[in-house]
C-alpha cells in the first residue's frame, strides 16, 4: 500500500488515471459516429467490422495479461506503458493513409486500452484502504457514464468539420484528440505515482498468456463481425455457422489447455485458487450478466431513438442524458455512502433490482410513445445501474491480498467485457430474427424493390438485403427518398407521370417505415425482456454472496 503518499498526491494520481480511463471509455463510443466518414474516405465498406473488432479483440486479450503483469512489475510501469501505447496508437490511427493501416493502429490502441482498463481499477486498491475505495470506484463509474454521452456528441461534432487550431476537423480528429490528454496523463503518472511491486520473484506465465489469448480471440471473432471478417472464406463456400462453430470449439480447447497450464504455473495469469473464494466466483458470474444486460439497455435505446424518433447520432446521445445523469448521481453517491458505512451488498441488491425493473419497463415503449415516457424510465434505469456498477470491483478487491489485486480486478473487467461482447451478439441476433420474422422477405417489400432500381440508393442497400440494411434505409430515409424524387424528375416523362411516380414513392416509403418500426419495436421488446432477465439472474446470485465488512485500517487485506 502507498501509505506514504499524501492525500493531495493521491488525488492528482487518480485524476491522471481517470483521464487515461476516460480516453479508453470515450474511444469505444466516439468511433461509432466516425465510421461512416471513414468508410466513405477509404471507400471500403467491407472493412468496417475490422475497425471495431481489431480494437475490441486486443483490449480483451490484454486485460487479464496486464493485470497479472502489474502485480509482478508494478502498476506505475504498466500504466505508463498502457497510456503511451494508446496515445501513440491514436496518433498513428489519425495519420492512417489506408484502411489497412487504420485497422493495424486500432489494434495497437486496443493493446494500450486493455492495459489501462486492467490497471485503472486496480490502482484504487493501491492508493486507498477498502473503506476509502468506494467513493473512488464511484467516480470511475461516473467517468464511464460521461463517456457514453460525450463520445457520440464529440465524435459527431469533430467529424462534421469544425474550425479548430486553424484547421478543419474531420474523422481523424476523433483520434488526435486523445494525444494531448494521453501525454498529460503520462507526465502526471510518471511524476507522482511511485513504484509498488508485490512479487519478489518474476516468472511470467508465457504459456498461459498464449492459451488465454487464443481462447479470448476465438470468442470475440465468433460473435463480433464474423461474417465480415471471414468474408473470403464464406465466399469460398464455408458456411457462417460452421465458422462460428469452429471458433467456439477452438475457444473451448484453448480454455481447457489454459486451465491445465494454470494448475502448474508458478505465477499463473489467473490463479485458479481464486475460484475457491465464493464471493469471487459469484461476482464473476454477476459481472458477466451485468455486462450483457447493460448493453441491452444502452445500445438498443440508442437505436430506438434513431429509428423511431429519427434522431441522428448526436441527438441519440443527448437523449440518453436522463440515464447517464442517473448513473453519475447514484454512482458517486453510492460510493460515498459505502465508504462511510463499510457495507456494500445491500447497494448491489438495490441497484440490480431497480435496473431489472426499469429495463423491463422499457417494454412499454411504443412507436407513438412521447420522449418523456422513455426519459423517466431511463432515469430510474441509470440510478440502478450506477448504484451497482462501482461496487462490483470493490466486492472482489475486498476478498484478496494486496499482491493479487491486479489479477483479481482485471479478471472482473474481463468478464464484464466478455458479457458485453457476447451479450451484444446474442441480442443483435434476436433483433435481426425478430425483424425478418415480422416483416417477411425484405426483397418483396415494394419500397426496397424501387430502391434496387435506383443507382443513388445502391451504396446504402448493398448487394444483400438484411435487417441491418432495412434499419440503415430507415435511418437515411429522407436522403434516399429525396434522391429517388430527383431521379424521377430527371426521367424523360410527362410532368403528370413524374408526379404520379413521386406519390407512389412516398406511399411506398411511408408503408415501409410503419411496418419496419412496428417489427423493430416488437423485437426491441424481446431484447429488453432478455436484458431484464439477465439483470434479475445477477440479482439472484448477489443474494448468495457472504459479505465481508470493508476494512479501514492499516491491516487492509485478508492476507495481512
Amino acid at each position: 500500500m502507498l501509505h506514504h503518499i499524501t492525500k493531495r498526491e493521491k488525488v492528482i494520481v487518480m485524476l491522471a488515471v481517470m483521464s487515461g480511463l476516460f480516453l479508453v471509455a470515450l474511444d469505444q463510443t466516439i468511433i461509432s459516429t466516425a465510421l461512416g466518414a471513414i468508410v466513405n474516405d477509404f471507400n471500403s465498406f467491407s472493412s468496417l467490422g475490422f475497425v471495431v473488432t481489431a480494437y475490441m479483440l486486443m483490449t480483451t486479450i490484454m486485460t487479464p495479461i496486464a493485470g497479472k503483469l502489474s502485480d509482478m512489475y508494478g502498476r506505475r510501469l504498466m500504466l505508463l506503458i498502457g497510456v503511451s501505447v494508446f496515445t501513440i496508437g491514436s496518433l498513428l490511427a489519425g495519420l492512417s493513409p489506408s484502411i489497412e493501416w487504420l485497422i493495424a493502429w486500432r489494434a495497437l490502441q486496443g493493446i494500450g486500452g486493455g492495459i489501462i482498463t486492467a490497471n485503472a481499477f486496480t490502482i484504487v486498491g493501491d492508493l486507498f484502504t477498502p473503506r476509502e475505495r468506494g467513493k473512488w470506484q464511484g467516480m470511475i463509474g461516473a467517468v464511464f457514464g460521461m463517456s457514453s454521452v460525450i463520445g457520440p456528441l464529440l465524435g459527431g461534432w469533430l467529424t462534421d468539420g469544425q474550425a479548430l487550431f486553424g484547421t478543419m476537423t474531420d474523422w481523424r480528429w476523433t483520434f488526435f484528440i486523445n494525444v494531448p490528454i494521453g501525454i498529460l496523463a503520462c507526465a502526471v503518472i510518471a511524476a507522482k505515482l511511485p513504484t509498488i511491486r508485490h512479487d519478489t520473484e518474476h516468472h511470467p506465465d508465457y504459456a498461459g498468456m498464449a492459451a488465454v489469448s487464443v481462447a479470448l480471440a476465438a470468442i470475440v471473432l465468433a460473435v463480433d463481425n464474423t461474417e465480415t471478417i471471414f468474408k473470403g472464406l464464406i465466399d469460398a463456400g464455408l458456411s457462417l455457422g460452421l465458422l462460428q462453430g469452429a471458433l467456439w470449439v477452438t475457444a473451448l480447447v484453448a480454455l481447457a489447455i489454459f486451465i491445465w497450464i494454470e494448475r502448474r504455473a508458478r505465477q499463473p495469469i489467473l490463479p485458479l485458487v481464486f475460484f475457491k473464494n465464493r464471493t469471487y466466483t459469484l461476482m464473476t458470474a454477476v459481472t458477466l450478466l451485468f455486462g450483457a444486460g447493460f448493453m441491452g439497455s444502452i445500445l438498443y435505446l440508442t437505436q430506438f431513438n434513431q429509428q423511431v424518433f429519427g434522431a441522428d447520432a448526436t441527438g441519440a446521445g443527448l437523449m440518453l442524458l436522463p440515464m447517464v445523469g442517473g448513473m453519475m448521481i447514484s454512482s458517486i453517491t453510492t460510493g460515498q455512502i459505502v465508504s462511510r458505512i463499510g457495507r456494500y451488498k445491500r447497494f448491489i441488491i438495490a441497484g440490480f433490482t431497480l435496473a431489472s425493473l426499469s429495463i423491463f419497463a422499457l417494454i412499454t415503449l411504443q412507436p407513438d410513445s412521447p420522449y418523456w415516457h422513455e426519459a423517466i424510465i431511463m432515469a430510474f434505469c441509470g440510478l440502478g445501474l450506477g448504484m451497482a456498477m462501482p461496487i462490483l470491483n470493490l466486492a472482489v478487491q475486498n476478498e484478496f491480498e494486496q499482491k493479487d489485486l491486479g489479477a483479481a480486478t482485471s479478471s472482473v473487467q474481463l468478464f464484464r467485457g466478455l458479457g458485453s461482447t457476447v451479450g451484444t451478439a446474442i441480442l443483435s441476433g434476436l433483433l435481426t430474427t425478430g425483424i425478418i420474422g415480422a416483416i417477411g422477405n425484405p426483397n418483396n417489400i415494394p419500397y426496397v424493390q424501387t430502391l434496387k432500381q435506383s443507382p443513388a440508393a445502391q451504396q446504402v442497400i448493398g448487394d444483400e438485403i438484411t435487417a441491418d440494411t432495412l434499419l440503415r434505409i430507415n435511418a437515411q430515409e429522407q436522403t434516399i427518398t429525396e434522391g429517388l424524387k430527383q431521379g424521377v424528375k430527371e426521367m424523360p416523362l410527362p410532368l403528370q407521370a413524374q408526379e404520379a411516380l413521386v406519390v407512389q414513392v412516398n406511399a411506398q416509403q411511408k408503408d415501409f417505415r410503419v411496418k419496419l418500426i412496428d417489427s423493430f419495436t416488437v423485437s426491441l421488446h424481446q431484447i429488453f425482456l432478455v436484458s431484464s432477465i439477465l439483470m434479475a439472474a445477477g440479482l439472484v446470485l448477489v443474494t448468495f454472496i457472504k459479505e465481508r465488512p470493508l476494512r479501514g485500517g492499516v491491516k487492509l487485506t485478508p492476507g495481512e
